[in-house]
């Protein structure tokens, strides 16, 4: 009765890996419980999803093939316009979001165009704002309710919405991974997407974790170029960013619970070291909440939602 925090299935958003062919289920190793899954076998996955409450899905696509500019990601048959049809054809009330990044989708796993300089090559960030307008605009097509640029291109969130809005769409959203952090913890989703850079690192675009005050700068510049979320990435290491965040915005603020921190969890689990895994979620999230954030992406969600059903939390 009188616990200061919580929160529902409503507020979660499960991310899904989806790839070609039919009948796909195939187990990511370092994300114990999740797979990479067809079409066929997302709308399945779906299905759990309406029984438990959870809202919202955030589509990651695995190209049939790569190539230096990630022509599948703006292609109209890409793997996850295909998907976003076929979600919202079988569930409309769904609600889609789609990764705009193109690190699973290059040869070299960046994510973006590169250009050649002194040292080798690094991402040319003005020639790949012009592939983010395109694969906005296809998304948005094939369906998607927010489009979510993961690349931290900058002035990715103004080119979007000029773009979206010039195609006649203007009620798609944009997801910004405004405070997206230079993290150790993305390990296995690189595993589940295929996209670990095949040189050098991402530190040119990603953030430095040390700096909170430029993490805010970012979160408010996105916010003025017309971002309808924000995000913070990832959640743990940062809930002192969310809680500086959370009394400057007017849009919702989004907290990514990254695939290395549901990978630890699950760990400690097999090892022994933690009891329930299960529990240790309904606590991590719980955190998340208390920082500040409205919405959480986490690979915990359906089985905290299964919680929330069964009204274990009470007793956490």
């Amino acid at each position: 009765m009188v616990r200061e925090t919580s929160f529902s299935a409503s507020q979660l958003i499960l991310p899904l890996f989806v790839t070609h062919g039919r009948g796909v289920r195939r187990p990511i190793s370092s994300l114990p419980g999740h797979f990479q899954l067809s079409v066929d076998q997302l709308i399945k996955e779906a299905g759990t999803l309406k029984r438990l409450g959870i809202p919202a899905v955030l589509l990651f696509g695995i190209p049939h093939r790569k190539d230096a500019v990630g022509s599948e990601a703006y292609a109209a048959s890409g793997i996850v316009q295909q998907a976003v049809r076929a979600l919202k054809d079988k569930m409309p009330e769904l609600v889609v979001i789609t990764d705009l990044c193109f690190c699973e989708y290059t040869d070299h796993g960046h994510c973006g165009v590169l250009r050649k300089n002194r040292g080798g090559s690094d991402v040319d960030n003005d020639a790949t704002l012009n592939l983010i307008r395109k694969t906005a605009v296809v998304q948005a097509e094939a369906g998607a309710d927010f489009v979510a640029p993961s690349g931290m291109m900058d002035g990715c969130v103004g080119a979007i919405r000029e773009a979206l809005d010039r195609n006649g769409r203007e009620e798609t959203g944009i997801l910004g991974y405004s405070a997206k952090f230079a993290s150790v913890f993305y390990g296995p989703f690189r595993e589940a997407a295929g996209s670990t850079p095949k040189f050098g690192d991402r530190k040119t675009y990603q953030m430095d974790p040390a700096n909170g005050r430029e993490a805010l700068r970012e979160i408010l510049e996105d916010v003025a170029q017309g971002a309808d979320l924000v995000m913070v990435k990832p959640a743990l290491a940062y809930l002192d960013v969310i809680a500086r965040a959370k009394p400057l915005l007017g849009p919702p603020l989004v907290a990514y619970n990254v695939s290395g921190e549901y990978a630890m969890v699950k760990a400690a689990e097999r090892a022994g070291w933690i009891e329930n895994s299960g529990r240790a979620a309904f606590e991590i999230l719980t955190s998340i909440r208390r920082a500040g954030a409205d919405l959480i992406v986490t690979y915990h969600a359906i089985e905290v939602a299964e919680q929330l059903a069964r009204e274990d939390w009470i007793s956490s």
